[in-house]
């Protein structure tokens, strides 16, 4: 009997000191991951590192969503286990079939494939104890024949599912973005020689464009039968040497002569770097749609469906289409030169247009990639959440011949993404109609921004001395107005090094 007092003592006949320790841990563990984020924002933005700054307050603001979601699962466990339903609803669409068993009336015999070992159960019970009142709300249930709509380990595992799964999504992208960026890093030799070339300055010579490296490897001629070939080049060439050196320093210059004609001498790769900072803050964050995902493939986690099994292989899929698509762009813009001219003077200049991607938007494939890591995050933390909380064997969990490939997927969509796709997304996305604010440096975008500021100001004043009806003259210009805006401004800084025509 003391023994099963001690279990059931609530915090008021708890010591004092298990309270004091249990909260200072708790505390010391949360102040230690906050202070952690503090100064590597910090870091961030002492090296001018703005994108990667705002992507751990992207960060900050998912540990705080996920620490609302834990007060909301608290403060309302009590009305999900009054809300009470017919027993008869609880056999539909279980992850675990149920044993057939002696129970009584509102009641459903629990299983140990479902549950767990004696140990467990023995700790769920315990856990049980902490809410108030949810022993009533199993009673009022039963009183009316009824059920409980969730019990509260149920509410509690759910709780650990979300905070698991929000974890493993930011690790694994920030996995992603240093690893392809440390392959990206790699092209700087590349960049550097491009530099040292370009400052010598010596006379144009005439290319033979189908005797061009970069013509050679993606062109495959004309006709039906090369376009075929070409997109089966394309699949399979993500898989290996997906973006060679000649590939960059035209693309490269492809996108100079497109967007800054006037500063041959600019940093490409500094830009691409800059970029894919600047992408990262929105690849680290849990969207909404995301979370409708999740709420469908947790709705879908039938006995017998396998459902995890099968989507698995929806990461993998697009994973391969986007590869397939971004080498795919590279070979049009080599056939689009092939096909126009046979020599020309100076290097070899590919077009840049949006016409290449998926509905004329390169963003597109930002978008897509964001779902990859999603996805591909929610396969291993759902795996290690069923391992930690109902073990291996668990039914739950499903049979070997389902996990193994599973996990083996997962280990390729990771490595893929992060050594072949991103590098690829991260320099074909370039070759769009428009480019970035990030081809500015901090100087001159801090110009474009301060200039801006300006204008609005003196439209403002114009517009309290003007007519009501009348339009101010930036209105009416448009993105003209803003694209000269940006032109003045980056002569403004030249001293930068970055300067545009």
């Amino acid at each position: 009997m003391a023994e099963a007092a001690g279990e059931e003592a609530t915090l008021e006949y708890t010591p004092t000191w298990i309270v004091a320790a249990v909260c200072s841990l708790i505390v010391l563990i949360s102040l230690l991951a906050e202070r952690f984020l503090h100064y590597l924002g910090k870091t961030f933005k002492r090296k001018n590192q703005k994108p990667l700054y705002e992507a751990i307050l992207k960060v900050k603001e998912e540990l705080m969503l996920l620490g609302f979601i834990s007060l909301l699962l608290t403060v309302f466990q009590g009305k999900i286990q009054e809300t009470c339903i017919r027993p008869g609803w609880t056999h539909y669409m279980l992850p675990c079939e149920k044993e057939e068993g002696p129970a009584t009336a509102g009641e459903v015999a629990p299983t140990k494939e479902h549950f767990g070992t004696t140990s467990q159960i023995i700790g769920r019970i315990g856990r049980r104890l902490l809410s108030e009142g949810a022993e009533g709300g199993v009673e009022i249930c039963r009183e009316k024949g009824k059920v409980p709509l969730m019990s509260l380990e149920a509410i509690h595992q759910l709780h650990i599912f979300i905070f698991v799964l929000a974890i493993t999504h930011v690790v694994f992208s920030v996995l992603t973005m240093l690893l392809g960026g440390a392959k990206i890093h790699r092209w700087k030799q590349w960049e550097d020689a491009i530099q040292k070339d370009t400052a010598e300055n010596g006379p144009k010579k005439v290319t033979v464009v189908h005797n061009s490296e970069f013509i050679r490897k993606h062109f495959k001629g004309f006709g039906k039968d090369s376009r075929i070939l070409s997109w089966l080049q394309s699949f399979f060439k993500q898989f290996y040497g997906s973006v060679g050196k000649s590939d960059y320093t035209t693309m490269r210059l492809g996108f100079i002569m497109t967007h800054c004609r006037g500063n041959l001498k600019f940093d490409f790769h500094k830009y691409m770097l800059r970029v894919l900072e600047s992408d990262f803050k929105k690849v680290v964050g849990i969207s909404w749609y995301l979370w409708v995902f999740v709420v469908i493939f947790l709705l879908l986690n039938v006995n017998g469906w396998h459902t995890y099994f099968w989507i698995s292989f929806i990461p993998l899929l697009l994973l391969l289409a986007v590869g397939t698509k971004l080498e795919h762009v590279i070979a049009q813009l080599a056939q689009d030169v092939a096909e126009k001219h046979s020599a020309i003077e100076g290097d070899l200049i590919v077009r840049p247009s949006d016409d290449h991607f998926w509905f004329g938007r390169p963003r597109i494939v930002l978008f897509l990639i964001h779902f990859i890591l999603f996805q591909n995050a929610f396969e291993i933390a759902f795996f290690f959440w069923i391992l930690t909380t109902y073990g291996f064997s668990s039914c739950i969990m499903g049979k070997v011949v389902f996990i193994v490939p599973r996990l083996v997927i997962g280990v390729i969509i990771q490595l893929l993404c992060s050594y072949s796709t991103l590098p690829l997304y991260a320099i074909v996305t370039q070759m769009g109609s428009s480019y970035k604010k990030e081809i500015f440096n901090e100087h001159v975008q801090q110009g474009v921004l301060g200039w801006a500021q300006k204008v609005k100001m003196k439209k403002g004043f114009k517009k309290s001395n003007t007519a009501n009806g009348s339009t101010s003259t930036a209105e009416s210009a448009g993105p003209s107005v803003k694209i000269e805006m940006m032109k003045r401004a980056a002569r403004e800084g030249n001293d930068a090094g970055e300067t545009i025509e």
